[in-house]
């Protein structure tokens, strides 16, 4: 599987190293954006505490008993 996703790494770089300078550093630099907001995410999702998953699902459970929510499927509908 690492092979497969290395391969689609260096074939994507290999398309990059096609383009102008000037895109490519703008690739670069939306990729950067990109891995320094996952890791802030990932960071965050992990020093969030018990009490605090606790106190957000049961927001979610209020605004759902108040009609505050709207159903996934009208969100998302289906494409079937």
């Amino acid at each position: 599987m690492k092979k497969i996703y290395r391969d689609r790494i260096q074939r994507a770089i290999a398309q990059i190293e096609k383009l102008p300078l000037e895109e490519q550093n703008a690739i670069a630099s939306r990729w950067l954006a990109e891995l320094e907001d996952e890791q802030a995410w990932k960071s965050r999702f992990q020093a969030t505490t018990d009490t605090q998953w606790d106190r957000m699902a049961e927001m979610v459970r209020q605004e759902i008993t108040a009609g505050e929510t709207d159903l996934i499927d009208l969100i998302f509908p289906s494409k079937e």
